[in-house]
């Protein structure tokens, strides 16, 4: 007697979508970071890539910290719906560097404002 029955398989994970999350990176000082020499760090509004905010930040910090920088504190701000629904005016630039972080998988710092004492 042969069984006619497949053979149970492990349920396929569902592919989540990638998104764009806009987060704000505060980095202190570390040599080689590129900062003004006299800033003491920054903020850096960045827009990344990711299946959910957890994602997107930790990519962020990885690709700081490559980078010679010193993440201290991130701040998120959910993605283009999130903040559209927040009231955020988004102009065509934001959008265009929120669709070029999602079309290229990537992390792009839109902005970086020195901080000075």
């Amino acid at each position: 007697m042969t069984d006619d029955t497949p053979d149970t398989e492990k349920p396929k994970r569902e592919k989540r979508p990638q998104q764009v999350y806009t987060l704000v990176v505060e980095v202190g000082r570390k040599p080689g970071d590129g900062l003004p020499d006299k800033a003491t760090g920054a903020a850096l509004m960045i827009y990344a890539s990711g299946v959910d905010e957890d994602e997107a930040v930790r990519e962020s910090v990885a690709i700081l910290k490559q980078a010679d920088m010193a993440p201290l504190d991130v701040s998120g701000y959910g993605t283009l719906e999130d903040r559209l629904k927040a009231g955020d005016e988004i102009d065509a630039d934001e959008r265009a560097l929120m669709q070029r972080a999602l079309d290229e998988n990537s992390v792009v710092v839109a902005q970086m404002t020195p901080f000075y004492d």
